[in-house]
C-alpha cells in the first residue's frame, strides 16, 4: 500500500498530475452547478485548489509556480491571438475612454487603500499586500515587496510571509467580487445577453459598413459606354460590379467590361451606400440575375497559402488572371466587402463569381486547404511565447522609482500575442489557429492557473481568515475590490452607455484578473470581453506596479 501513500502524499511528478486533476476536474463539474440562477464556471476551480490546499495536500512549490506561470501564458496568449485582428480597430473606436475608465479603477483602489489605513491605523505595508490580492494582481504584490525591503533595508523574503498573507486572503474574493459586479450590473439594468451582444457586433460592424448586393438597370447617360474601371472611379466608392446582364446574355464582369444603357448589372458594396450608387447609375432592376442562367457560379473559397498572407487583395489582380470576381470576405464571424485595399488573413473565406473552372485555379492560387487550416502552428506560438517571455522580464526603469517595472510573464505574451496575430505574416510567422484550438489552450491555461493559485493559498488561507484579523483583512479587501469597478462600472453604463460586455471586459482588464475575463467570455460567447480586456491590461499593468511602490515609498 506504500504506492498509494507516495501517489496521495509524495513529491513526485504523479503525485502531482493527480493533485491538478482532482481539482480541475472537480472544480469544473462543479462549476457547472447553478446556484440561483448563477454559476461561477471554471473559477470554481480556484476554490477546489483552496481546500484540497487547506486538507494538506501539497504539491513540490518550484513545480507548482512553473505550471501557474506557463498556465498563465498559454491564457492571456491565446486570448491575444483570438483578439489580435479587432485590438486595433476598437482601440480606435474606444480605447482612450476604457483605458482612462481603468485608469480610474486603479487610482480609486489605491485611494481606497490610502483611506483604510488611515481610518484604521493598519499597517499600510500589509493592506497593500491585501490591495493587491483583491485585485489579483501578483506583479504588484512582488513590487510592494521590493519597495518596502528597499526602505527598510531587510530581505523582501523576511516580510514576504506577512505581505503575502494579506494578498492570500483578498485574492479569492477578488476574483468573486469582480464576478459580483458583472452579475450585480447585469441585473441592476436587466441586460438580455443576447441583445447584448447584438449590439456589440452593430458597435463594431454597423450594418451600414457590411456588404450588400443589388441589381442595377443601367439609365443615367454618365455611365453609358464606359468601362467599370472607369465606372469605379467615377463613382467614388468602393463598388464591386460582378456580373452584366447585356441583350439577355449574362456575362462575368471584369475591369474592361462596356456598359450600355438598359444593362443590368450585379453590384456589391457596404449598405449604406447603395441608394447613393443606384442614383448614379440608373433604377433597382426587378430582375434578380443572380437567378439566370449560365456558367457563372458563386463558390466560398479559403485563404491558406503562405505566399497570399499579408497582401493586398487588388495586388494579387485574379480578376484579370482569372476572369473572377471576389465579392466578399467571411472573416472571424463578419461579413466584409471585399475591396482591393483589404489584407488577406489565414482562415479568411472568399465569396468568388466566375465559372467552374476559373473557381478552381483562383481556389489553387488561394490554397483552399482544410487540412491546411487544421494544422497547428507550432513554431509560431511558441516563438510568441519566447518573444513575450522576454518583453515581460524587461526592465523599465522610471525617475523616482527605486525599482524598474516588468509587464511580466502576462503582460508580455499578451502584446507579443497581438502583434503577432495582426504582422506575424511579414516574419513568415503564421499564428492561426482554429476556433477550437485556441479554446482548448484558453481554457487548459486557465484551469493550470487557478488550481495552481488555489492549492498554494489553501495551505494558510483558513488558519488565516479565521485566526487574528484574517476576517478583517478580507473585509478591507473586499471594499478596495468593490468600491472603485462598482462606481465606475455603473458610471459607464449609466452615463457613457458603454456595451454590458465591454464593461466586462474593462473590469477583468483592469483588475488584471484572467479568471473574471473566462466568466465573462463564457457569458458573452465571443470575443466581446476579452477585445476590451487586451485593450486596457498593458497599462493597467504598469500602473498596479507602479501604484503598489508609490504606496509604500511615499507613505510608509
Amino acid at each position: 500500500m506504500d504506492w498509494i501513500i507516495d501517489l496521495l502524499k509524495g513529491d513526485t511528478v504523479a503525485h502531482t498530475i493527480l493533485i491538478y486533476s482532482i481539482v480541475i476536474a472537480a472544480g469544473v463539474a462543479l462549476g457547472k452547478i447553478k446556484i440561483l440562477g448563477i454559476s461561477l464556471g471554471i473559477t470554481f476551480v480556484l476554490f477546489v485548489g483552496i481546500a484540497l490546499g487547506h486538507f494538506g495536500f501539497e504539491v513540490n512549490h518550484i513545480m507548482l509556480d512553473f505550471i501557474k506561470d506557463f498556465g498563465l501564458i498559454l491564457f492571456v496568449f491565446s486570448i491575444g491571438l483570438q483578439v489580435g485582428p479587432g485590438f486595433f480597430s476598437s482601440f480606435k473606436k474606444g480605447g482612450i475612454s476604457l483605458n482612462l475608465m481603468a485608469l480610474s479603477i486603479v487610482l480609486l483602489g489605491g485611494l481606497t487603500t490610502l483611506i483604510i489605513h488611515f481610518i484604521t491605523g493598519m499597517s499600510l505595508p500589509m493592506l497593500v499586500g491585501v490591495m493587491s490580492g483583491a485585485v489579483t494582481n501578483t506583479p504588484g504584490l512582488g513590487a510592494a515587496q521590493q519597495a518596502y525591503a528597499q526602505i527598510t533595508n531587510t530581505s523582501s523574503n523576511t516580510i514576504a510571509p506577512f505581505i503575502g498573507l494579506g494578498y492570500a486572503v483578498a485574492y479569492p474574493f477578488g476574483v468573486v467580487g469582480i464576478i459580483a459586479t458583472m452579475l450585480i450590473l447585469r441585473k441592476v439594468y436587466h441586460v438580455k445577453l443576447d441583445k447584448e451582444l447584438e449590439l456589440f457586433n452593430q458597435f463594431q460592424h454597423p450594418e451600414d459598413t457590411l456588404p450588400a448586393r443589388i441589381c442595377i438597370k443601367v439609365s443615367k447617360p454618365e455611365v453609358f459606354n464606359k468601362t467599370i474601371s472607369e465606372i469605379s472611379k467615377l463613382l467614388h466608392s468602393e463598388v464591386i460590379i460582378t456580373r452584366v446582364l447585356h441583350k439577355g446574355e449574362l456575362h462575368i464582369a471584369t475591369s474592361d467590361t462596356l456598359i450600355y444603357e438598359n444593362d443590368i448589372i450585379l453590384m456589391v458594396a457596404q449598405k449604406g451606400i447603395l441608394k447613393e450608387m443606384l442614383g448614379k447609375i440608373g433604377e433597382q432592376s426587378n430582375i434578380d440575375i443572380t437567378e439566370s442562367g449560365g456558367k457563372l457560379t458563386s463558390k466560398q473559397i479559403l485563404v491558406t497559402r503562405k505566399s497570399v498572407f499579408g497582401k493586398d487583395l487588388g495586388s494579387l489582380k485574379l480578376r484579370n488572371k482569372f476572369n473572377i470576381n471576389i465579392t466578399r470576405i467571411y472573416r472571424s464571424g463578419i461579413e466584409l466587402v471585399a475591396t482591393p485595399h483589404i489584407k488577406l488573413q489565414m482562415g479568411d473565406k472568399l465569396t468568388i463569381v466566375g465559372d467552374e473552372l476559373a473557381i478552381e485555379k483562383a481556389a489553387e492560387k488561394l490554397g483552399n486547404s482544410l487540412k491546411r487550416l487544421n494544422e497547428p502552428n507550432i513554431i509560431p506560438i511558441f516563438v510568441g511565447i519566447l518573444l513575450g517571455v522576454i518583453l515581460g522580464s524587461v526592465p523599465i526603469l522610471i525617475p523616482g522609482i527605486p525599482n524598474p517595472i516588468k509587464l511580466g510573464l502576462a503582460g508580455g505574451p499578451l502584446i507579443i500575442a497581438i502583434l503577432l496575430s495582426k504582422y506575424g505574416h511579414k516574419l513568415s510567422l503564421t499564428s492561426y489557429t482554429t476556433p477550437s484550438a485556441n479554446l482548448m489552450l484558453r481554457e487548459i491555461g486557465i484551469v493550470l492557473f487557478l488550481a495552481s493559485v488555489g492549492i498554494k493559498a489553501g495551505e494558510k488561507f483558513i488558519p488565516t481568515l479565521i485566526s487574528g484579523d484574517g476576517f478583517i483583512w478580507m473585509g478591507y479587501g473586499a471594499i478596495i475590490t468593490l468600491v472603485p469597478i462598482l462606481l465606475v462600472g455603473f458610471f459607464a453604463r449609466y452615463f457613457l452607455k458603454k456595451n454590458f460586455f465591454e464593461i466586462c471586459g474593462l473590469l477583468a482588464g483592469s483588475m488584471t484578473d484572467p479568471p473574471a475575463l473566462a466568466y465573462a467570455n463564457s457569458l458573452a460567447e465571443s470575443e466581446a470581453p476579452a477585445i476590451a480586456y487586451a485593450t486596457v491590461y498593458p497599462l493597467v499593468m504598469f500602473l498596479r506596479i507602479l501604484v503598489a511602490q508609490l504606496l509604500i515609498l511615499l507613505f510608509v
